[in-house]
């Protein structure tokens, strides 16, 4: 595969801890980095990486790079966009897109007008949940699905001193987790027409504390699927991670990224780790008391940068459709308004 040239606008979690990571696992290289205070930890995993201060610094360099990759804080997502789909180079923008759907609009209409050359980095599409979940429900498996859960919930009653748990105007946990959420419930059952959402700030300034029960689209003839979402920071026993009802048989997942939950730990019946003579599995089928371990699906995380250099090189489709961060920003402002009303609101 092609190596590209990369430009990464922030070295922190995500720049460092996520978008590097995939980047050297996808033999793709970091040749330039924003970054005003982790210039020592560029030079010690990228050595040949120029390191800048700011977006026009590296935009300077526009034409050693062949895709930018901005993860810098969501508010400054917009101005950072625009000025690299200004220059005509590939962006990839971590989630969410924007802070409101008028803001993710006005990217996805300035990528238009650049070549369509902007895509959002919705990793976990690749999740090996979401990947068996897919499989199973294009063959049927579960029968006619109503309701969709997925928890992304943890216990952190002390906070740590973050961006994200500070700026409440960032969004907190319903634009951080709350993104690769709704994008979950939309990529397998479709659009949404109805949101009701109830939000708190328990331990932190920002939004830590998130429900939302989505109502998508009627398909098949029947009802449209129920999707109950949550993450939380302090939720000291955390309910499975997802849940599936059909009814022809249900999916469950008791782990996530390889760690047991409590909930695991509690219920012997569902427990994740393999029993001897199973193999490799994400989760369980499970009808009454009949279970069966779901074959591990092969991808991950990696194959959506591998996915953004056929983009890049050979000019087919973006990874993740700009579009659909509209859709799932305009799910999450009808979330806050929801909350703040104490409304349903229909979409």
């Amino acid at each position: 595969m092609e190596s590209l040239r990369v430009g990464l606008v922030g070295y922190g979690g995500a720049g460092r801890g996520i978008h590097a990571r995939l980047l050297r696992e996808a033999h793709q290289r970091v040749t330039h980095v924003v970054t005003r205070h982790r210039a020592a930890q560029v030079r010690e995993d990228w050595p040949r990486a120029v390191v800048v201060p700011d977006v026009p610094a590296l935009l300077e360099h526009v034409g050693e790079l062949d895709l930018v990759v901005v993860a810098s804080p969501t508010g400054d997502h917009v101005e950072h966009v625009l000025a690299a789909l200004g220059t005509g180079v590939h962006v990839l923008v971590d989630k969410p897109l924007a802070t409101t759907t008028a803001e993710a609009e006005r990217l996805v209409d300035a990528s238009l007008h650049a070549g369509g050359r902007l895509t959002v980095f919705q990793n976990r599409r690749w999740d090996s949940e979401q990947l068996a979940l897919r499989s199973l429900l294009e063959a049927g498996t579960l029968g006619r699905v109503h309701r969709f859960e997925r928890r992304w919930e943890r216990f952190r009653p002390v906070p740590q001193d973050r961006w994200k748990e500070n700026d409440r105007d960032a969004g907190g946990l319903l634009l951080d987790l709350g993104a690769h959420l709704v994008d979950s419930a939309v990529q397998l059952f479709g659009p949404v027409r109805s949101v009701y959402a109830e939000l708190a700030a328990r331990s932190t300034p920002a939004i830590d504390d998130v429900f939302l029960a989505l109502v998508h689209d009627e398909h098949g003839g029947g009802p449209g699927v129920v999707s109950h979402l949550q993450a939380g920071s302090v939720v000291g026993a955390p309910g499975p991670r997802t849940r599936v009802l059909g009814d022809a048989a249900a999916y469950l997942v008791t782990s996530f990224e390889g760690e047991p939950t409590p909930f695991a730990v509690l219920d012997d019946a569902y427990e994740e780790g393999r029993r001897p003579g199973e193999p490799e599995h994400e989760g369980w089928l499970v009808r009454g008391s009949e279970r069966s371990p779901v074959p591990m699906p092969p991808g991950g995380h990696v194959d959506l940068y591998r996915e953004a250099v056929r983009w890049v090189v050979d000019g087919g489709p973006p990874p993740v459709d700009p579009a659909d961060a509209v859709r799932t920003a305009r799910v999450l402002d009808a979330a806050r308004t929801s909350a703040a009303e104490g409304v349903v609101v229909r979409l």
